[in-house]
C-alpha cells in the first residue's frame, strides 16, 4: 500500500523543479534579461578570472580580432565598438587606448566619444579619454582598462 504525499514532500519537489526551471534566468543591472552565456563569453570569463581555456574556446575567442585601421580612430577622440564593448581612444597622436564600454554606474553601454570624453547615454556619466578616469558623475569608478595591440595601421584585440 502507497503512503499519501505529504505537503512537505510535495513543496520540496516543487521548489526543486521551479529552481530547475529558472536556472539561467536572471536579470541584468538595467533590468533586462539575460540570455545563457555563449562558448565565447565563458572563455573571456575562464580568460578574465586567471583560469586557462580550453583549446577550443581559444580558438573561439575574439581575441587577436582585428577592431580597426589606426586612421579610423580620430586623434584627441575615440570609437566604440558596441558589439565587443570595448572603446578605443587616441588621446594624442599615436597613443592608443581601450577601455570596457561599460559604464560604472549602474553598467549602460556607452555611446560616443566627444570633446576628450566618453559618454554614458543613462545618466549623463563621462570618462576621460587618456585614463577611463570619472570627468562627471554619477559613475564614480573609472573605465576598466582593456588591452589592444597596435600593428601597423591595425589596431586587434590583445
Amino acid at each position: 500500500m502507497t503512503q499519501p504525499a505529504t505537503r512537505r514532500t510535495v513543496l520540496s519537489t516543487g521548489a526543486g523543479a521551479l529552481a530547475l526551471g529558472c536556472v539561467g534566468c536572471g536579470t541584468d543591472k538595467s533590468g533586462d534579461a539575460t540570455a545563457p552565456q555563449s562558448p565565447t563569453a565563458s572563455a573571456s570569463s575562464a580568460s578574465a578570472s586567471g583560469m586557462a581555456a580550453s583549446p577550443a574556446a581559444q580558438e573561439a575567442s575574439p581575441a587577436g580580432r582585428r577592431l580597426a585601421r589606426t586612421s579610423d580612430i580620430p586623434e584627441g577622440g575615440g570609437k566604440v565598438f558596441k558589439e565587443e564593448k570595448i572603446v578605443v581612444t587616441q588621446p594624442k597622436k599615436g597613443d592608443f587606448k581601450a577601455f570596457s564600454a561599460i559604464c560604472t554606474h549602474q553598467g549602460c553601454t556607452v555611446n560616443r566619444v566627444a570633446d576628450g570624453t566618453i559618454d554614458c547615454p543613462c545618466h549623463g556619466s563621462k570618462y576621460r579619454i587618456a585614463d577611463g578616469s570619472v570627468a562627471h558623475g554619477p559613475a564614480t569608478r573609472p573605465l576598466g582598462k582593456e588591452s589592444i595591440t597596435v600593428s601597423g595601421n591595425s589596431i586587434h584585440l590583445a
